[in-house]
């Protein structure tokens, strides 16, 4: 069984910053990229940034020059850091990793459970 679990969501006035964090657990082989989705009230999920097990990223334009994202290998987690956080930026965010579990033949999407953002002007 393998699970992603999200922590560091929450409230922040407009400018603020806030660091989300999400780590695999379970019996798995291997991680491959790792991201970060979100999903605002009546819109679809959409991606904000990725990166890969070699450490390439891959952002949003709406969001570049203010996130980053990071991963830490021993640690199967990966981060995200925001900062000049807008309005526009609440949503529930979600971790996705492509992970190689024990039980199956291939690396298959996995998702965390959520976490809500929630800028205010």
């Amino acid at each position: 069984q393998v699970q992603l679990v999200e922590s560091g969501g929450g409230l922040v006035q407009a400018g603020g910053s806030l660091r989300l964090s999400c780590a695999a657990s379970g019996s798995f082989f291997s991680i491959n990229a790792m991201g970060w989705y979100r999903q605002a009230p009546g819109k679809q999920r959409e991606l904000v940034a990725a990166i890969t097990r070699g450490g390439s990223t891959n952002y949003s334009d709406s969001v570049k020059g203010r996130f980053t994202i990071s991963r830490d290998n021993a640690k199967n987690t990966v981060y995200l850091q925001m900062n000049t956080l807008k309005p526009e930026d609440t949503a529930v965010y979600y971790c996705n990793s492509r992970i190689w579990a024990v039980t199956s033949s291939q690396f298959n999407d996995y998702w965390g459970q959520g976490t809500q953002v929630t800028v205010s002007s």
